[in-house]
């Protein structure tokens, strides 16, 4: 193998993912799961659980993490690159824990993590960061040879991400009606969280005022809008806006909503809206329920033309992407000289997370950081 394909000191990458139920009798338990230790009743989460119930009891997010390691399983073999890829979730099956078990037993022992989170934030990646902690030390009183885990840089501004996310814009445009193309707005939206976690996302030097969060969607946002007004010749208005919001409502969370902003845009005379998720990996239930379903019908009683444009999901682009990520950390950790590739002002992120980034909500050990319990 060529060097450029040269994986060392990693012998596997692990796809880190949130889970979703299988089938109506999951979703209960996987609800519960999901907010384990917050001591709510089951009857709420069975009238929480009617997004899932709507489609099946089904969450896209499987299946869709299934094409997406599909997808990267052919990149790698075809471009040469020697690394297995595992999966685990945090909320249901296939578990992480179970997963590092199996890669542990398997004899893997430098494992690269990818998270299906492409950006700064609590739950985005310290969370997942603490999971992957809660899990080794399962391994470790089991008494099994722990892995060294690292996990890969946030990748919201690699090409290999935002190409596709052009994409779909121009064609969500294209798909609208004549008269109206030229003049419609383009909401990006993202999944909302408190203002006071977005306010400490991302390094301390970050924090404030939406913190690293926003930042990072607000920069996606700006090179997605600059490069269909490149291709397209026309200036679209745009705003960043969110969705998904849960909690009790006396907590401040990140706003606009994407329901209240269509309003705000047919109010003012906006023509049409197209709505780009780009806070999403794939077309999972946040973007399949609040968007395609909740907003659709929040627009079509505006009577308000709405385009959804389609996430990044199994790209190849995307592929391409995480391989290049994992040959950008690898030949890093093995002491050569790396040019991160990213668009856009912010630059590349950091690939260890630094004390005081994305802060607990409170203190629990973490992996794959400066702060972390494992090497």
């Amino acid at each position: 193998m060529s060097d450029a394909l040269d994986p060392t000191p990693y012998d596997a990458l692990l796809l880190l993912s949130f889970g979703g139920p299988e089938g109506p009798d999951d979703v209960v338990p996987f609800l519960e799961n999901v907010t384990r230790g917050r001591g709510i009743p089951k009857e709420r989460l069975k009238e929480v659980g009617q997004h899932y119930f709507l489609f099946g009891g089904v969450s896209p997010i499987n299946d869709q993490n299934r094409a997406l390691l599909d997808a990267l399983r052919k990149d790698f073999v075809e471009h040469g690159l020697d690394l297995p890829v595992y999966w685990g979730n945090r909320n249901w099956a296939p578990y992480l824990t179970d997963t590092l078990r199996e890669l542990v037993q398997d004899g893997h022992r430098r494992v690269l993590v990818l998270a299906t989170s492409a950006y700064a934030s609590y739950s985005g990646c310290r969370q997942y960061r603490e999971n992957l902690a809660e899990s080794l030390a399962v391994l470790e009183a089991e008494g099994l040879e722990l892995p060294r885990v690292d996990k890969l840089r946030h990748y919201f501004n690699h090409p290999g991400f935002v190409r596709p996310m052009i994409d779909g814009v121009l064609k969500s445009l294209a798909e609208l009606p004549d008269e109206v193309r030229e003049g419609a707005h383009l909401a990006f939206t993202t999944h909302s969280i408190p203002t006071a976690a977005a306010d400490s996302s991302g390094r301390v030097e970050d924090h404030g005022d939406g913190g690293a969060y926003v930042k990072e969607h607000l920069d996606v946002a700006r090179i997605i809008a600059d490069a269909v007004r490149e291709e397209t010749g026309v200036e679209h208005p745009w705003q960043l806006v969110y969705q998904s919001r849960s909690g009790a409502p006396h907590i401040p969370w990140l706003e606009p909503d994407i329901c209240d902003h269509l309003e705000e845009r047919h109010a003012a005379g906006a023509p049409a809206v197209v709505m780009v998720p780009i806070g999403f990996v794939s077309d999972h239930m946040e973007v399949l329920y609040d968007l395609d379903t909740e907003a659709d019908a929040k627009a079509a009683d505006l009577g308000l033309p709405v385009r959804r444009s389609a996430t990044v999901g199994a790209d190849p682009r995307f592929a391409g992407a995480i391989r290049e990520l994992v040959l950008e950390r690898a030949a890093a950790e093995s002491g050569k000289a790396v040019t991160p590739c990213a668009l856009g002002s912010l630059g590349a992120s950091h690939n260890l997370c630094p004390v005081g980034c994305c802060p607990a909500r409170a203190p629990k050990p973490a992996a794959a950081g400066a702060d972390s319990t494992y090497a």
